[in-house]
């Protein structure tokens, strides 16, 4: 009997390993909660239970459940050119070694926003914003290229983001 055993289990977002737990059963009121809050993440408690049909008391508790367990999160998507990040650029990685140590550390850089163990010909997409062009040639070239297990590294900057939505509701 030899060495050690490797999991063959997926991996989902943020690294977690082990067999994927089933997604959680939304029933008509969670879906109509996820849909009012994709439109105005802002609205009170006191409006939206009434517009899906429950208490103020009961529709915070159907949203603290869906927070909790991972359907939904509620933040602040700002624009970045406004906050004087000026350039935005996705980054292909190939790399050796294992992907998820990777991607996770990649992950930790203040800079990537987005990170993507992708199939195809780049191992990784990380979606990065910085100050200015030469934010991203010292992230490009000192931080991602230096770091052990990337084999290559190749910037393609946005010249324009013509939609960004994060509203593709539920089943």
């Amino acid at each position: 009997m030899g060495g050690p055993t490797r999991s063959t289990a997926p991996v989902g977002r943020n690294g977690r390993s082990a067999a994927r737990p089933a997604p959680p059963v939304l029933d008509e009121i969670d879906k109509a909660i996820v849909r009012a809050l994709q439109v105005d993440g802002r609205m009170s408690y006191a409006k939206l239970g009434p517009e899906v049909g429950l208490s103020q008391a009961a529709v915070r508790q159907r949203v603290q459940r869906l927070i909790d367990s991972g359907v939904m999160q509620v933040v602040a998507v700002t624009d970045p050119l406004s906050l004087g990040f000026t350039v935005q650029a996705m980054i292909g990685v190939r790399a050796d070694g294992d992907l998820r140590a990777l991607a996770a550390n990649l992950g930790d850089l203040p800079e990537i926003d987005y990170v993507v163990i992708a199939s195809g010909g780049f191992d990784l997409l990380l979606e990065v914003v910085c100050e200015d062009a030469d934010h991203l040639m010292v992230l490009l070239n000192d931080v991602i290229r230096a770091t052990p297990g990337v084999r290559s590294a190749e910037a393609f900057t946005y010249l324009d983001l013509v939609k960004q939505t994060y509203s593709w509701g539920t089943r």
